[in-house]
């Protein structure tokens, strides 16, 4: 295995690790991600449960179509988790955001900017397989942003 330089490792960890950037602690997590795929199974088995209550009885065609109507009607509630984004991401959105809040200077982020995008392939980043489509998309806005303010 060949020995990699610390600008590479740099790099890699830059692409490849990822950071929590949904709002809410990191920790909440292991919790909040079982809780939120539980409640709409949850929910979906009730509400199918309370349908088919109504066929108890004597067999009925009118009833039976009513049932199946009624479950058909209504898409089934669902719940997907949101990625994280990738360490180089995240510290070109932190530096960003010190620029447009007045907490760093234009020049000393622009080029740290620079230095962030240089070691991350922010030009293609539909190219990379580990970002995920929302951050691609985010990327790709930030990029057009740039252009107007002139941080790039």
């Amino acid at each position: 295995m060949e020995r990699k330089t610390p600008q590479e490792k740099k790099r890699l960890s830059y692409v490849k690790d990822h950071r929590n950037n949904y709002g809410e602690n990191d920790k909440s997590s292991r919790k909040n991600i079982r809780r939120n795929k539980r409640f709409p199974n949850s929910a979906n088995r009730r509400r199918a449960q309370t349908a088919l209550t109504a066929l108890l009885g004597s067999p009925d065609d009118v009833r039976a179509d009513a049932v199946e109507e009624r479950m058909n009607g209504r898409r089934p509630k669902r719940w997907q988790k949101f990625p994280d984004a990738p360490l180089g991401a995240t510290v070109d959105g932190a530096l960003q955001r010190r620029v447009r809040m007045g907490t760093a200077g234009a020049e000393s982020a622009a080029a740290r900017l620079r230095r962030v995008r240089s070691r991350f392939d922010w030009m293609a980043p539909s190219d990379n397989p580990l970002l995920p489509p929302i951050m691609v998309r985010r990327v790709r806005s930030s990029l057009a942003e740039d252009d107007e303010t002139g941080c790039a």
